[in-house]
């Protein structure tokens, strides 16, 4: 490995163990208990202001980053919140405040709903990310990097022995 490739850059995958708190002091989440995350470094794999902080990092290196919500997952925006009727949920679920659905969005993205309010016609969503308006604290540390493949690089993202 040359002496760029062993600093974090566009083009790298990069493994680190994170844990992302709250302002609170809440752990939201970490790798503690799973393995390392894995990106492509400079393709936009994770939150833009995680990603500029890790860049020239290097194997071994610890930093605590926070990032500000525009730089993580936007402001919250209260009219980003829709009725749908009962009916428009899986009947054998018993919904409540909190619950979080997947759906997709006009372009085919994968966006989360979280459910907010439940009536008995309807169901009340708001299509924030869970964390928008957070400010994230992160305790990070590289533990590898190696240079991506060409397809990797093609393609945007890692890719791993049990896909493609």
């Amino acid at each position: 490995m040359t002496e760029a490739n062993k600093q974090v850059h566009k083009d790298t995958v990069v493994s680190v163990d994170y844990t992302v708190k709250l302002d609170s002091g809440e752990v939201v989440d970490s790798s503690a208990e799973s393995r390392p995350l894995e990106y492509l470094h400079g393709h936009k794999n994770i939150i833009p202001g995680l990603e500029a902080a890790l860049e020239g990092m290097e194997v071994g290196e610890s930093k605590h980053v926070t990032v500000a919500p525009a730089d993580a997952y936007g402001e919250r925006v209260e009219e980003a919140m829709e009725w749908f009727p009962r009916n428009a949920f899986p009947a054998d679920v018993e919904l409540a405040p909190g619950m979080m659905f997947q759906a997709h969005d006009a372009q085919g993205n994968v966006i989360m709903l979280v459910v907010r309010e439940v009536k008995d016609d309807r169901v009340l969503v708001d299509y924030n990310h869970p964390l928008a308006g957070q400010t994230l604290h992160f305790d990070v540390t590289v533990v590898d990097i190696r240079p991506a493949t060409a397809d990797e690089i093609a393609h945007g993202h890692v890719h791993h022995a049990e896909h493609h």
